[in-house]
């Protein structure tokens, strides 16, 4: 059985979740970082949130093809499209590119060529290099995936936009499917040496499965077809709460498969994110108050993505600065506190980088986007015929 078709409307708790899985991101790079000076607490604390990251950047890929699908307007062009996008990605990358500098500048860091070129353009996960990644702003590199994202869309929306309601949910399993099957595919087709630090995988199959553009399309799809889904009254009314515990289940259960770590970066997630974003937006169109939709939430949120790009240098330099040698014209700092001291450091990086992040966003991504982002038209939420569709399909 399905639903009449949603009408237009804002996303809010999609948007406050925005910043639970920007904070998901900070605490793995938190845990990398490594702040804490005794070595059992650093173990434990790398494992439970050594996958946040990844779940967090799966949650913004299908988000990404969510959203766009969700907001498409008729009257824009591939142009306007593209324009409009890296406006958005840009502006936030280049001031943070140029602070990485700085910083890499003050404290020593060797500046490496062509790696820091490749940053610059956001070409950087294309290139099967752990160096290319790991380089100025090293969390750019899913902006760099982003990129494709946006290339492709135009073409994408006239391919999803053809697809008939009643078809959309197998069009959904079978993306899901083939992202179920990347880390099969990593495994059988590609070395798995020289193993990647205390992984027993290889660098390049982690790149296949976590930072190759054209494989993490797969996730942007399917949050095209999610849009769809619930645009075309095909959701099956599944509210937030059972996702959301599925979701939890899911990171606890990537938390104990410590010897398939491939599966972890998506894999073992994917199904109950694709549940979660759906039942978010569903419940917004109904109105629905949620935890994720109250206004401090959805400020977070919307200066989440600058938050993404400002954290790592926060937490990178920051750890500098004040670690052992609190010198930042000095070598890098190594673990430096004990439990307390450690997660005290955590909660002051975390607030100066939302600090850090609402400047950027006052000051760079809000005016750009108020002055040369918005779209032409009318808002609309749907495809086009996909009212006429919808009345085919029942």
């Amino acid at each position: 059985m399905t639903s009449s078709p949603p009408s237009a409307g804002r996303l809010p708790s999609l948007t406050g979740m925005r910043f639970i899985a920007a904070a998901l991101v900070f605490s793995v790079h938190g845990a990398a970082t490594g702040v804490f000076r005794d070595v059992d607490v650093a173990a434990g604390y790398y494992r439970w949130f050594g996958n946040a990251g990844a779940l967090g950047v799966s949650f913004f890929f299908v988000l990404s093809g969510f959203v766009l699908t969700w907001s498409v307007r008729p009257a824009d062009t591939a142009r306007g499209f593209w324009r409009r996008r890296l406006l958005k990605i840009y502006p936030n990358h280049l001031v943070t590119f140029a602070a990485a500098l700085v910083l890499m500048t003050l404290t020593s860091t060797a500046i490496v060529f062509p790696e820091t070129l490749a940053n610059l353009f956001l070409l950087q996960a294309w290139v099967p290099d752990s160096g290319y990644v790991e380089t100025a702003n090293t969390v750019s590199w899913s902006l760099s995936v982003e990129l494709l994202f946006y290339l492709a869309f135009p073409l994408l929306i006239k391919a999803v936009g053809r697809i008939a309601p009643r078809a959309l949910w197998y069009g959904a399993g079978a993306v899901t499917a083939l992202i179920l099957l990347l880390p099969l595919i990593a495994q059988s087709l590609l070395p798995d040496t020289p193993a990647f630090m205390f992984m027993q995988v290889s660098w390049t199959q982690i790149w296949f499965v976590y930072v190759f553009p054209v494989a993490r399309l797969l996730e942007f799809v399917l949050g095209m077809l999610l849009a769809r889904i619930v645009l075309t009254g095909r959701w099956i009314g599944l509210g937030m709460t059972g996702p959301a515990l599925l979701t939890l289940a899911a990171y606890i259960g990537a938390v104990q498969i410590e010897h398939s770590p491939l599966y972890n970066y998506a894999a073992i997630t994917i199904v109950p994110l694709a549940l979660l974003i759906p039942a978010a937006a569903a419940a917004d169109v109904k109105g629905t108050r949620t935890p994720l939709s109250n206004r401090p939430m959805v400020w977070l949120g919307e200066i989440s993505f600058a938050f993404y790009c400002v954290h790592h240098l926060v937490l990178t330099y920051g750890h500098r600065a004040f670690g052992d040698d609190p010198n930042i014209f000095g070598k890098p700092s190594g673990p430096a506190w004990n439990t307390p001291g450690g997660l005290l450091f955590l909660l002051a990086a975390f607030a100066a980088s939302v600090l850090a992040a609402w400047a950027l966003y006052t000051a760079v991504e809000r005016p750009v986007m108020r002055r040369w982002g918005r779209p032409p038209g009318p808002s609309r939420t749907d495809l086009p015929d996909v009212e006429k569709r919808t009345a085919d399909a029942r």
